[in-house]
């Protein structure tokens, strides 16, 4: 018969830990989405208006990105090239895996936005005496953030939940600090029960703030 005695008390003692943590989680993830967003940028616009070298290294990234593992990715940055004797902290290992992802599906999604637009637009924007980057920044780049508005929320999302890999690189986000105080006082399942908690709630205000901002801005 399965019998377990289940023990709060040191996940409660841990909670402010574990708050910290998420919060650590949290600023590693912006900030790969900020540098994802401004790279995704770049991709996109070198997919569709560059050429050459500019045009398949901006190709080969998407496709990497894309069709690779997140783990590898992560791995690559954290041990690939540790092997070539460039080491970087387990910081900045996470933050260069979820960047280069990030941008990979970002890059995608905003070329997907830029096709969308008619290109009679671009043309009308000139016409008007406005030069490349008035007609982008003014006119197209406003319409591909409101048609990719919720991918780049899932995107979020999924750079939340990916960090948690940063535990197989030793950095103590927080899965990683789950598993230390886990693995101190053996209660594997309370800790990891109350880190699931933390998660959902850190998500459901993502997306709560996601839709309030977007009832906001793109009312019309």
């Amino acid at each position: 018969m399965f019998e377990y005695n289940f023990h709060w008390r040191p996940v409660f003692r841990s909670l402010p830990d574990l708050l910290e943590a998420s919060l650590t989680t949290l600023q590693v993830a912006s900030l790969a989405m900020l540098l994802g967003i401004i790279i995704g940028f770049i991709l996109a616009v070198s997919r569709l208006r560059g050429s050459g070298s500019i045009y398949w290294i901006a190709t080969a990234w998407v496709e990497l990105a894309r069709n690779t593992p997140a783990l590898f990715q992560l791995f690559f940055f954290g041990f690939g090239l540790g092997a070539l004797g460039i080491h970087f902290s387990p910081y900045v290992i996470v933050l260069a895996g979820l960047t280069f992802n990030t941008a990979g599906y970002l890059g995608e999604n905003f070329r997907g936005g830029f096709e969308a637009i008619p290109s009679t637009q671009l043309r009308a924007a000139r016409s008007l005496g406005m030069n490349s980057w008035q007609a982008y920044t003014r006119i197209l780049i406003p319409q591909v953030m409101r048609i990719v508005y919720y991918p780049m929320t899932n995107q979020f999302v999924w750079v939340v939940l990916m960090s948690s890999l940063g535990m197989l690189v030793g950095y103590r986000e927080l899965t990683g600090e789950t598993q230390f105080f886990a693995s101190k006082t053996y209660r594997i399942f309370e800790y990891f029960a109350v880190t699931a908690v933390i998660y959902y709630v850190m998500v459901k205000i993502i997306l709560g703030l996601s839709k309030l901002f977007a009832s906001r801005f793109f009312r019309y």
